[in-house]
């Protein structure tokens, strides 16, 4: 059986991977270093905010708190899912066997 990585299973590892670490991530608490590159320039509004903690929030069936904190963090999370596994599909097939 022959495995042959493509630039597209990076990219999907990546989206399972953030989701996965946002999952992990303790939404409650605070003084982490932020990646927001519009919060660390000094701006006070940025529009992927609470982004993190919304998706940590909704692993935690928190769906309330989750969508309070942003209204598309469940959306991003079957977006980044379901693109995930579009990049993937092709090359696994649901026995598990790989082609």
């Amino acid at each position: 059986m022959k495995y042959t990585f493509h630039k597209k299973h990076l990219e999907a590892f990546f989206w399972i991977l953030a989701v996965i670490l946002l999952a992990a991530t303790n939404p409650e608490g605070s003084g982490h270093m932020s990646l927001c590159p519009l919060k660390n320039l000094g701006f006070s509004f940025c529009p992927g905010c609470g982004l993190g903690h919304s998706i940590s929030w909704l692993f935690r069936g928190e769906f309330a708190t989750s969508f309070h904190c942003h209204p598309f963090g469940i959306p991003a999370v079957v977006i980044l899912l379901t693109r995930s596994y579009n990049l993937l599909k092709r090359d696994i097939h649901l026995s598990g066997k790989l082609i």
